[in-house]
């Protein structure tokens, strides 16, 4: 039996914490993430960037949970469903604002199909692109360290260097980054009957509570970097992108899914 395979993609789903820009009232969330500005922005990325590398996995062997709000607007219900219509392995989820971590870790856990066997989990930001081997590689590191996933009850497995860029009309910048334990491209085998899950841990700090292996090839993500980042909302260092080459462009379309034509398209009129 091959190990089940979830992916958790929070799709400005307003949470009660889980946040860098703080809100006074649960209202207030709502209304920054509802903002149709900013709305609209994350629907292009997810179509130009994030699924592309989804849709063609070389190991379709997955599922996609994307996680909202059951007060999204009918509207934007209605968009991002026809954003997946082509990709059997998502499907949409609607929660009421709850408490960040316990949501997720419920959510994750009832997507178990057998809670008595063990699985792979990722998380997957709706602005981010993972390279088109991703579940495959995830697959065969908990394959090859199966003398470690005997001896714990959860491992985690990341791919440590990718790039940063930023998207629009113009086409596309980026940057080389080397980012351990970053939220895209980091997995997590959890042992059966085990209730862990990625979500109970920051991104960056999981490797203090579990055996971690991390590697350094081939290059495995690629960040997003625009105006709704939630970790842009504060001041934070620059990144320096320069706009891609033919040969750069070319491996974003070979190795991530990224068109550049196709970025250009969804941009043309921002």
């Amino acid at each position: 039996m091959t190990l089940q395979v979830i992916g958790l993609c929070r799709f400005s789903y307003p949470a009660i914490g889980g946040f860098q820009v703080d809100h006074d009232t649960i209202e207030e969330r709502i209304a920054y993430l509802y903002d149709d500005t900013r709305l609209d922005e994350r629907f292009r990325l997810f179509e130009a960037v994030a699924l592309p590398s989804l849709r063609a996995q070389t190991d379709p062997d997955f599922e996609l949970i994307i996680v909202v709000g059951d007060q999204l607007p009918p509207h934007h219900l209605t968009r991002l469903h026809a954003l997946i219509a082509d990709i059997p392995q998502a499907r949409i989820h609607a929660e009421p604002p709850r408490p960040q971590r316990e949501v997720m870790k419920q959510i994750l856990n009832a997507a178990r199909r057998d809670f008595s066997k063990p699985c792979l989990q990722f998380r997957f930001d709706d602005d981010d692109a993972v390279a088109l081997d991703f579940v495959e590689r995830l697959r065969k590191a908990a394959d090859d360290c199966a003398g470690l996933t005997a001896q714990h009850k959860a491992v985690a497995f990341d791919w440590n260097k990718g790039y940063i860029a930023e998207y629009g009309r113009n086409g596309i910048a980026a940057i080389d980054i080397f980012r351990p334990f970053d939220v895209a491209a980091l997995g997590m085998w959890v042992r059966g009957d085990c209730y862990l899950t990625i979500m109970n841990f920051a991104h960056n700090k999981i490797n203090r509570f579990m055996p971690a292996v991390s590697f350094d090839e081939p290059k495995m993500f690629v960040r997003g970097h625009n105006a709704s980042n939630d970790s842009r909302q504060k001041p934070v260092k620059p990144v320096k992108v320069i706009p891609l080459d033919f040969e750069r462009a070319e491996e974003f379309r070979t190795r991530f899914g990224i068109d550049i034509d196709h970025v250009v398209q969804v941009f043309k009129d921002v």
